[in-house]
């Protein structure tokens, strides 16, 4: 599954909402919009448990839609999904998302004479088989609702949000460089291990180098079965940033970062 944004429709609802004063904040529970506001409805979502590790990834999703007055509202579809959250490369600066999605659909539960709906055992977990560089451990859960199904009229849209803490194991990255001083031309080696933690296959973990600081990576590799690596790369006369990054194929695994002792000589004296 590519990588993008939440879907227009959720994005836009979200959008509005936010001007409105009524999107709530990701906690452990979202709290309500605000009947207040003139909304017709009201909409909630939780999690049970809050938090999740290694060996406990399942959660139940629960929430409720209630009318304005506060009564039950029985019979609404609302649409749940998981969002794994990434952040974003930026180096410059740039006014963008300093967060980028991979949302999963979960279900379309509808509401119970009491107002509540609930998905039970849901794995919190990253099912695409992208990248895990970059990625946040803490998991959103979204919950909408839209009165008439139009995605070109959000203003009859609702939406809330909760997050689960994903607790991931630490991992670590050893390494070796065949040279410190480096000049345009020459051919730098890192090689390596990772580790993860006992019990975790480490065969195909990613391993990045980078060698200039607007890129993120320049080259990279895939562990083999003992976690050990080797990266080449031909230096350039203007490589300043030297790091190796890794990223296990586990959410549930943490990944490492080591700035290499590296320098280029053919960078210009300050």
């Amino acid at each position: 599954m590519p990588r993008k944004s939440l879907p227009t429709r959720l994005a836009a609802t979200a959008a509005l909402l936010l001007a409105a004063g009524a999107l709530s904040a990701p906690a452990a529970t979202a709290r309500p919009a605000d009947a207040s506001t003139g909304n017709a409805y009201v909409l909630t979502v939780s999690t049970n448990p809050t938090s999740t590790d290694y060996d406990n990834r399942r959660v139940d999703v629960t929430g409720t839609v209630t009318k304005a007055d506060g009564t039950p509202a029985p019979n609404i579809p609302v649409t749940i999904q998981e969002v794994v959250r990434f952040t974003t490369w930026n180096p410059w600066g740039d006014p963008i998302d300093p967060t980028y999605y991979e949302p999963r659909d979960l279900g379309r539960p509808v509401t119970d004479a009491d107002g509540k709906f609930t998905i039970p055992d849901v794995d919190i977990d990253h099912v695409s088989g992208s990248s895990l560089l970059n990625v946040q451990h803490k998991v959103q859960i979204t919950a909408a609702y839209d009165e008439d199904g139009d995605p070109d009229t959000p203003q009859d849209g609702y939406y809330t949000d909760t997050t689960v803490a994903a607790n991931a194991k630490p991992s670590s990255v050893s390494y070796q460089v065949n040279k410190k001083k480096v000049k345009a031309g020459d051919i730098l080696t890192v090689q390596g291990k990772v580790t993860l933690p006992k019990g975790v296959e480490p065969q195909g973990t990613e391993v990045f180098l980078q060698t200039y600081w607007e890129q993120e990576s320049h080259v990279k590799t895939t562990t083999e079965e003992d976690g050990f690596f080797v990266l080449s790369v031909r230096v350039s006369g203007y490589d300043d940033t030297f790091e190796l990054r890794t990223a296990p194929r586990d959410l549930y695994v943490a990944g490492a970062q080591q700035k290499l002792p590296v320098t280029n000589t053919s960078l210009p004296r300050p």
